[in-house]
């Protein structure tokens, strides 16, 4: 397998959102050989493995994550011929490809729902829940009950998600062998890896009216992965350090890492609202998972940014005066830690969260449902404040890639599925490569170079050195090599730097070394003697 080859503490990996990356057929719709014709840009940029959102047959629901067939690639994305040409040109770069996994549910339509609501004697009924009557309270993810009605079986089913993204019984071990088929499938196809969506999701216990993360998570992620310890995996699991190191770690049958989402609740009183920010309190949690995966011998995730919340930059960053600085100054605190680093598109440059008053700008299940419920009752300026600041579609809007308009800003001939970015004419790849030293894609292309060059940034402890408020200053080591961190806040302040060495990465370009006034955002990286 190519990841064999590869160690993972080496991984660089870019998500793809693949129905928004890069339209090459001009339908509207990102596709597979979009992928393709970008990876050079990827190349470029200094990412070694792609992880690619849904690319499955679906009904779109959910937005592909709520598949009706495992084994297959959706034509609207190129069909499997092109899939396989991706996975053959990605692995003669050295790249690895990374699957999404969706095995909480399916889609209504997959034919084992569509079995199973038939009757309560068909061979598919048990693959799913079902109940005379709903057992709980349980409520969707997306708003509303949890519990739907199925005339044909006079039952209730569940749906953790949407209704039409049925949630399978992993309690039956038919459910669970099929989800290894489905694995062994891809795996014979060349994937490299997988991200586990909701994999929290599939271990429920009705008795202690837990609806995610039951005792059985452990078993299930072993019966998935046993046998494949030379893949990647990656799970979406709400986690605390008591669970963590029950399904992640070097044993056969876990999880490589899971994403840990601590830090992307700040700034955020819930989905839909906000509440202060302080790079401080990113620090805190940066800092206390940093040093338990240290202690446990754990990969650690390192993220901003993904498709299912607004941009980063935009709850904790300086957006609108000092958006190259707080951008540069926040992948350099993240993507220099101990762990393995994950950048979703576009965010290499600086995209922020869109502005629409409009509810026809938007078209994620979840953002629609919230508006629904609150149309009537909150002030509309309000409403869509909400939504410009948490829905998913902020992330999901199609890449910008050039400043030509009428291309929809270089990613489609056609008219795109989703609308693009409001500040698309100035956030946009070709732009950001006018910029020169203040070039974002320039900045993440020499931190990911950094990583490879020196081991200590891959392999080397990590140690919180800084003893004041409002920056952050750490140091990684490997045997002889050490490099020294040094990210100020909000604020121009003095650090004390009883340090010598050779300045490395900067982002203001004045800086000349280990000069210990810092100003706003501004990040300084050092090769200690």
């Amino acid at each position: 397998m190519q990841n064999a080859k590869k160690s993972i503490s080496d991984y660089i990996i870019y998500q793809i959102y693949v129905k928004s990356f890069f339209d090459a057929d001009g339908d509207g719709v990102g596709d597979l050989q979009g992928v393709i014709e970008k990876l050079d840009y990827l190349s470029e940029l200094g990412v070694n493995a792609v992880w690619l959102t849904p690319c499955y047959p679906s009904p779109n629901y959910d937005n592909g994550y709520d598949v009706s067939d495992y084994m297959n690639i959706d034509k609207t994305y190129g069909g499997m011929q092109v899939w396989e040409s991706l996975v053959q040109a990605l692995h003669k770069r050295g790249m690895l490809i990374i699957m999404d996994l969706v095995a909480n549910h399916t889609s209504f339509l997959h034919p084992w729902f569509k079995e199973a609501r038939r009757s309560r004697e068909n061979a598919y009924h048990d693959y799913y829940y079902w109940f005379d009557r709903p057992p709980n309270k349980w409520r969707s993810v997306f708003g509303g009950s949890a519990w739907e009605y199925n005339s044909a079986t006079n039952e209730y089913y569940l749906h953790s998600f949407s209704k039409q993204q049925p949630d399978l019984n992993w309690e039956n071990p038919k459910v669970r062998q099929e989800m290894r088929k489905i694995i062994d499938f891809w795996v014979k196809k060349g994937v490299d890896g997988f991200r586990c969506d909701v994999l929290d999701y599939t271990a429920k216990d009705f008795s202690k009216n837990i609806m995610y993360g039951g005792e059985k998570l452990h078993s299930y992620i072993q019966e998935l992965f046993n046998g494949y310890s030379y893949l990647f995996t990656v799970g979406e699991c709400q986690s605390d350090e008591n669970s963590i190191a029950d399904i992640c770690g070097n044993e056969v049958g876990k999880l490589t890492c899971i994403f840990q989402f601590d830090h992307l609740k700040i700034g955020r009183r819930d989905k839909w609202k906000r509440t202060a920010c302080t790079a401080e309190q990113v620090k805190n949690k940066l800092c206390f998972w940093q040093e338990f995966c240290q202690e446990k011998n754990l990969f650690y995730a390192l993220f901003t940014d993904n498709h299912d919340f607004g941009w980063f930059l935009s709850v904790c960053g300086n957006e609108k005066e000092l958006r190259f600085e707080s951008a540069s100054m926040y992948a350099a605190m993240f993507y220099l830690l101990k762990g393995i680093p994950f950048i979703y598109q576009g965010q290499e440059v600086g995209q922020i969260n869109s502005r629409y008053h409009s509810i026809g700008a938007f078209v994620d299940v979840e953002t629609k449902s919230y508006y629904q419920s609150k149309v009537n009752k909150v002030d509309k300026k309000e409403l869509f404040s909400r939504l410009n600041f948490g829905s998913r579609d902020n992330a999901r809007r199609p890449m910008a890639w050039t400043l030509d308009k009428n291309m929809s800003y270089g990613f489609s001939a056609g008219k795109p599925w989703l609308k693009v970015a409001s500040n698309a004419k100035k956030i946009n790849v070709e732009e950001d490569s006018k910029q020169g030293e203040k070039s974002l894609f320039f900045f993440y292309q020499t931190l990911f170079t950094l990583r490879k060059e020196y081991k200590c940034l891959r392999k080397g402890s990590f140690c919180n050195v800084g003893k004041g408020r409002g920056y952050f200053a750490y140091e990684r080591e490997w045997q002889q090599e050490k490099i020294f961190v040094v990210c100020n806040f909000e604020k121009e302040r003095k650090i004390p730097l009883s340090k010598k060495g050779k300045l490395l990465l900067k982002n203001y370009a004045d800086r000349l070394g280990f000069e210990e006034v810092f100003r706003p955002y501004e990040v300084a990286v050092f090769l200690l003697d």
